[in-house]
């Protein structure tokens, strides 16, 4: 099995995504020249040629080597052998923050929810690692079955277009689906905030009655008045959005003993509160309860900085900090920085 050293397989309960190699050419021929497969997708012909599957996985190298698109072989396991079932992939959209998503399975492994459980891992890694805010996808006007694939994925149909149909030779109507990482990841939900007791300080209600949840953060500067974002890595809630370092008080906690051990768990480095100048703050609605954070500056740290927990980390000049997808509570801290910086 030929994987490429810069993609690492997607796993589910039940399935591997990976980059496509020359030895998937005849099974992949195999399973798409079908028309029953291929009468639901746009962009493949019928008959589907043999060395058309070379030709395409080829393609799918350079695509993802260009960051335009990520198309993975979807593999299952069938008699204690892998087994390739279908396709998925991803495909950026020119000048948007989103990607198109689109799948198929070959029919012998229609109706045991394979396509859904592919398409939802791959859109989830899509959202925590590029650099789209959106997943789109169409469907044929009358292909119930993958509307419901889009919509356990968590995307939601927007509307109606058109798009052409190769095997078909015309345009056709389609539906069409978009979701965000609310959709998809789910809604923003901190853990709920300990209950009020003399020794937090995490669960004073706020003046509209909801919990008030006290988070740190901060903004670590290097000698070139960079500043340091790290990006929240697959599974965490609002994956994929770029975030100054910190987190949650602890009981009991000061805000600076809690960044000094939050700074310790992500990203390896020593701090001491005497280096952590308080800056700003946030005051933030986050639903079911009140975000209040404090926002800190630091120059001066011991040890090499390591992302501890998977996480991706950017040094960003303060004029380019606009650039980057935040959360909600992160975003009005950003011009204040820049006017300080």
């Amino acid at each position: 099995m030929t994987v490429d050293a810069d993609f690492s397989p997607l796993r589910t309960e039940r399935l591997t995504l990976r980059p496509l190699g020359p030895e998937d050419a005849a099974q992949l021929h195999r399973l798409i020249n079908d028309w029953d497969v291929v009468r639901w997708l746009s962009r493949v012909p019928f008959p589907y040629p043999r060395e058309l599957a070379d030709d395409w996985i080829a393609s799918t190298h350079k695509q993802r080597a260009a960051g335009e698109a990520w198309h993975l072989a979807i593999v299952g396991h069938e008699n204690d052998k892998d087994v390739l079932v279908g396709c998925v992939g991803l495909m950026l959209e020119p000048g948007e923050r989103s990607a198109e998503l689109g799948y198929w399975v070959g029919r012998r492994y229609w109706g045991h929810g394979v396509a859904a459980e592919a398409a939802g891992r791959l859109a989830r890694w899509g959202l925590a690692n590029l650099d789209i805010d959106r997943v789109v996808a169409n469907v044929l006007e009358e292909n119930d079955r993958s509307a419901g694939v889009l919509r356990a994925v968590g995307l939601r149909e927007s509307g109606k277009g058109e798009a052409h149909f190769l095997a078909r030779g015309g345009r056709l109507p389609v539906r069409l689906f978009e979701g965000g990482r609310d959709e998809i990841l789910g809604p923003f939900t901190e853990a709920e905030p300990l209950p009020a007791t003399p020794a937090s300080t995490a669960a004073v209600p706020a003046a509209d009655g909801k919990p008030l949840l006290l988070v740190a953060a901060c903004a670590l500067v290097d000698t070139d008045s960079r500043v340091l974002l790290a990006r929240r890595p697959e599974g965490k809630p609002m994956a994929g959005l770029w975030e100054f370092p910190g987190g949650k008080l602890d009981a009991g906690e000061t805000p600076e003993e809690a960044l000094i051990r939050e700074l310790k768990e992500e990203l390896d480095i020593d701090v001491s509160a005497a280096c952590l100048a308080p800056f700003t703050f946030a005051s933030h609605d986050a639903g079911k309860f009140h975000l209040l954070m404090p926002l800190y500056l630091c120059r001066r740290w011991q040890g090499t900085i390591t992302p501890r927990e998977g996480q991706a980390l950017a040094w960003v000049k303060a004029n380019k900090l606009t650039d980057y997808a935040m959360p909600p509570a992160d975003k009005p801290l950003v011009a204040m920085l820049r006017d300080f910086l």
